[in-house]
């Protein structure tokens, strides 16, 4: 029987349970929807490189791929009864615009008689699914790690490519993604920098294997060497994970057979599986303070939107900071290090909204993923699921003494700061008088004297 396979976080052939299935079943139809009201708010070089991704999804499968524009609910019961289908398998969804998306369409199919199919989900471990004794959700990622190692050991590991009947119809629209990306942009964002990244990695299928290859390779050393930013020694894989061109099962088990042990990239791995638990149990924390810590309402006056537009566009006078929002608008991505240290600026030496902040990366980034995004914010400005304290400040100086020490990323961005005639501009704010503004703030907030 025909079925249709709706993809979304998964645009990949290999370690698609999803897709496994529907070929055992016989013909399949693929899909993508460009929904208008979930692709408005996406940044255009995060909208580019998924439309890259798709081109690689449709030419692996023979440019069979169907992309249609609308409400998913009316066109997936559309399509189905088009090529005669009698159900619709996924990847699960996991974000909480994802998930009332997905309760409408299959309420819909349900009326049409259509079957829904939901397998898997974009994380080795299923979030909504480790729970402590208490039956409450984890909130303290040490605990919640474990417990994600022992459920892990227990997973299959990746499927192969199933060989696939593909479907053929009418309906493709290879542009339409890009008309309608970036066309609901915050309000806080106008006048900054709005086209595409031009420098954007490699998209596809075939790319993010060949990433991975070359991960393997060095992930020994990975601990070691991930946050010398002059190094350019991080992964790179986090955008093929986020459209799901690659599975992290696969990237495990590639670890475990090349012998890799790598536990602090397994760690990071865990990370992001324990973020997207969080926004599972809490769908609210995408936008609002996970815990309430008592801090100062930041400030949000027209001096604060010039402070913000300095920092977006990397023309703070702090190297290390300047460096990371320039690769940001120039790649489109920048190692988490740098965004730990440029978020922590902006909280916490600018005492401006992370939301703000996290709106900006999230319009910027290439992986912009909600659940890491917005938890790695709120755990810089304290009001996530981390257990320090909200007085944690990272200075940029110390920072880049520490991660660059050699100046070669700040170099590798801000060349024109370096060499004979030089400029360098000063430092927009004062570190030390901003960081005890910041802890005020915070002492203020708790009642001290």
């Amino acid at each position: 029987m025909r079925s249709i396979v709706w993809f979304r976080r998964d645009l990949r052939l290999r370690d698609h349970p999803a897709l496994a299935a529907a070929a055992a079943r016989g013909p399949v139809l693929g899909l993508f929807v460009v929904d208008p009201a979930l692709a408005a708010p996406v940044g255009p070089t995060r909208g580019w490189y998924l439309s890259e991704a798709l081109a690689s999804l449709d030419a692996a499968i023979g440019h069979h791929l169907v992309i249609r524009v609308g409400d998913p609910a009316e066109i997936l019961v559309a399509v189905a009864r088009e090529v005669g289908a009698a159900a619709v398998y996924v990847t699960g969804e996991t974000t909480p615009r994802g998930r009332a998306r997905d309760t409408a369409v299959a309420a819909a199919l349900a009326r049409a008689g259509i079957a829904w199919r939901p397998l898997s989900t974009p994380y080795v471990v299923d979030p909504g699914t480790l729970r402590q004794r208490s039956g409450r959700p984890y909130r303290v990622f040490g605990a919640y790690a474990r417990a994600w190692a022992d459920r892990a050991a227990s997973t299959p590991g990746p499927l192969e490519t199933p060989p696939v009947t593909w479907v053929v119809a009418d309906g493709s629209a290879p542009a339409a993604l890009r008309d309608v990306v970036g066309t609901r942009r915050p309000a806080h964002l106008a006048g900054l920098p709005a086209a595409p990244a031009p420098a954007r990695p490699p998209a596809g299928e075939d790319a993010a294997l060949a990433t991975l290859l070359a991960f393997v390779g060095r992930a020994d050393g990975y601990g070691a060497t991930r946050d010398q930013l002059g190094r350019d020694a991080t992964s790179r894989l986090s955008p093929h994970l986020h459209v799901g061109a690659l599975h992290p099962r696969t990237v495990l088990a590639a670890l475990d057979t090349a012998g890799q042990v790598a536990p602090e990239f397994r760690r990071q791995l865990v990370w992001r599986e324990f973020y997207a638990d969080v926004l599972w149990h809490d769908p609210h924390s995408a936008w609002h303070d996970l815990r309430g810590t008592g801090a100062p309402e930041p400030d949000r006056d027209d001096a604060a939107r010039e402070r913000f537009g300095h920092w977006a566009r990397g023309d703070t006078g702090l190297a290390l900071v300047d460096a990371g929002m320039r690769q940001l608008l120039t790649e489109g991505w920048m190692p988490n290090r740098a965004r730990l240290v440029c978020a922590s600026f902006l909280v916490k030496h600018l005492h401006l909204d992370w939301r703000w902040g996290a709106s900006w990366f999230l319009w910027r980034l290439v992986d912009g993923d909600v659940a890491s995004n917005q938890h790695g914010w709120q755990w810089v400005a304290g009001t996530g699921t981390d257990a320090a304290p909200y007085h944690r400040v990272f200075n940029p100086e110390r920072q880049a003494e520490r991660f660059d020490p050699e100046g070669a990323y700040a170099r590798r961005h801000l060349p024109e700061r370096y060499g004979p005639g030089a400029l360098v501009p000063p430092a927009m704010v004062d570190l030390a008088v901003e960081r005890r503004e910041a802890l005020a703030r915070a002492a203020l907030a708790r009642g001290a004297r």
